[in-house]
């Protein structure tokens, strides 16, 4: 079973809003309570937290999904409904949060950083909130909003300030071991971590963390070994240190040919830009300050291996230390070489004025409409689809059992200017009308003849607009009486074509008298004499 997650794929889904209440005062000796219906609780987010106590996102890995609680509906009496419990989702400290393209949303890092991961539904209005001076005790209220959902992807970076890489076995594990008080496992058989290992190192009046880079071998650009999967924890770091092996016992490596290898992986690696301060800037991993530690001194062949190598390595502009994990020989003087790197870093940023980017405000434009329209076309017959923000909430608060309610949404969209906008576009009563992207809403369009808050005479609940819209016929209705008609007019011109091709229209009306002398009197059968 896995212990130490770096990279999870997170489900997450805001509360939804209560709905609102409908309800109207009704106490004694008080007439005309008025309506007292109260609005819905909104749901609850879901936050991401830096939290000091967590350090990997295993949790995550086996429960990928995350609901926070919904907003409870309101109640009669003006009594809103309760909001809901916003869900914290503790990580560890460099978290940078992304959407399943790459996109950056977040990088967190500092105790107590947050990060909405989905924000929870709005809460509907009851009617008392509704209620006008035109539309004093609606029979409706609006519902409650589903809270955002997405998918989102956590990335765990460890804030580290020294990167340890180098081979398998090379002594990684021991020198963190060495140097701090971490203990991470180490055998006298080779292996590799599978975890970074992070320690605390103390070197005068400078603290700092150090961290290995597991499995980094030959061709971990290619994905061979551990080594790339793991470097996005040293992507923070201000200097690098290679752990070379002197002490090695097979042939066919040596300290030079392994620092050439681990070069050249590390000039293959793309530093992630997602975690790149307010200047924007990050140095690649190979550009950055290096120190080469030659582990393993304290062995008879690692002596004469450091002593071998280092002339080498010091002409190629490296600063060397011969150390030994096990008889912590020279890890002082690495350890105040690190420290030398870590505050001129961090000496470098304090001194270095915070680029900040100016604000900018981007005021509504006047003429804005706050949606468009798109003209689209489905099975050869005119589509009109709307899209923005308030008509597609609109339409998501609109409960489509109560007319009143529908009528309201239509009296908002009128006043929003859609229907305007239709009529310009040639829009004609019973188009298609979607209000959405592809799981929106169907409409017959209708347009409005008169404004729904002077129609005061109908019941709460009711519009007689609507009424009068159901009893009209449909398109497929529409179109069948229309070909019925064109049926009847075909085969009264054929008729009238059968007659004129008879002769009847050639004889005239005196002729025609005198063969019916009955007609001729006035009378048209014996019956009538």
């Amino acid at each position: 079973m896995a212990s130490f997650v770096d990279r999870v794929v997170l489900h997450v889904s805001g509360g939804t809003g209560g709905h609102g209440c409908v309800s109207v005062k009704r106490e004694k000796f008080k007439p005309l309570g008025g309506p007292d219906g109260g609005n819905g609780g909104n749901g609850g987010d879901v936050i991401l937290r830096v939290d000091p106590q967590t350090t990997t996102l295993l949790d995550y890995h086996h429960a990928p999904h995350r609901h926070a609680t919904n907003g409870g509906p309101g109640m009669g009496d003006w009594r809103a409904g309760k909001n809901g419990e916003s869900l914290i989702l503790p990580v560890p400290e460099g978290t940078v949060v992304k959407t399943k393209d790459g996109k950056v949303l977040a990088d967190l890092v500092g105790v107590g950083a947050e990060y909405i991961a989905a924000a929870g539904g709005q809460g509907g209005l009851g009617n008392a909130a509704l209620s006008s001076p035109k539309r004093k005790a609606p029979g409706f209220a609006l519902l409650g909003i589903e809270g955002d959902s997405s998918d989102i992807v956590l990335e765990l970076k460890s804030i580290a300030d020294i990167a340890l890489v180098g081979f398998p076995s090379a002594g990684k594990s021991s020198l963190i071991a060495a140097m701090s008080a971490a203990r991470p496992k180490i055998a006298d058989y080779p292996f590799t971590t599978l975890v970074p290992n992070l320690g605390v190192v103390q070197a005068g009046d400078v603290r700092f963390t150090i961290a290995d880079v597991p499995g980094l071998i030959e061709g971990a650009s290619e994905g061979r070994g551990l080594g790339h999967n793991f470097l996005r924890h040293v992507e923070r770091c201000a200097a690098l240190v290679h752990v070379l092996d002197c002490g090695t016992l097979e042939s066919d490596r040596d300290p030079l040919s392994d620092l050439g290898i681990i070069e050249a992986e590390l000039e293959k690696y793309a530093v992630d830009m997602s975690y790149a301060g307010v200047d924007g800037e990050v140095v690649p991993l190979n550009e950055r300050p290096r120190l080469v530690a030659l582990n393993k001194v304290d062995l008879p062949d690692g002596r004469d291996m450091a002593e071998f190598v280092r002339p080498e390595l010091e002409s190629r502009g490296y600063r060397v230390f011969e150390v030994s994990a096990t008889s912590h020989e020279g890890l002082r003087s690495l350890g105040f070489a690190m420290a030398e790197i870590v505050k001129a870093a961090r000496d470098a940023v304090e001194a270095a004025p915070p680029k900040v980017a100016p604000p900018v405000l981007r005021p509504r434009a006047v003429n804005e409409a706050g949606f468009r329209i798109r003209r689209e076309e489905k099975n050869l017959e005119p589509l009109f689809r709307v899209l923005g923000d308030k008509p597609v909430r609109w339409v998501k608060q609109t409960d489509f059992t109560n007319e009143e309610a529908i009528g309201y949404l239509a009296d908002r969209l009128a006043k929003l200017g859609v229907e305007t906008e239709l009529f310009k576009m040639g829009a004609k009563p019973g188009d298609t009308v979607v209000i959405g992207e592809d799981d929106g809403v169907v409409f017959d369009w209708e347009p409005t003849i008169m404004a729904g808050a002077e129609l005061l005479g109908t019941p709460r609940g009711t519009d007689i607009r609507i009424a009068d819209i159901g009893d009209r016929p449909t398109r497929a209705q529409k179109r069948d009486e229309q070909a019925e008609r064109r049926e009847a007019k075909a085969a009264a011109r054929a008729e009238l074509e059968a007659e004129r091709k008879a002769g009847v229209w050639t004889e005239s009306v005196s002729r025609r008298r005198a063969s019916n002398p009955l007609k001729e009197s006035g009378l048209e059968s014996d019956n009538d004499v």
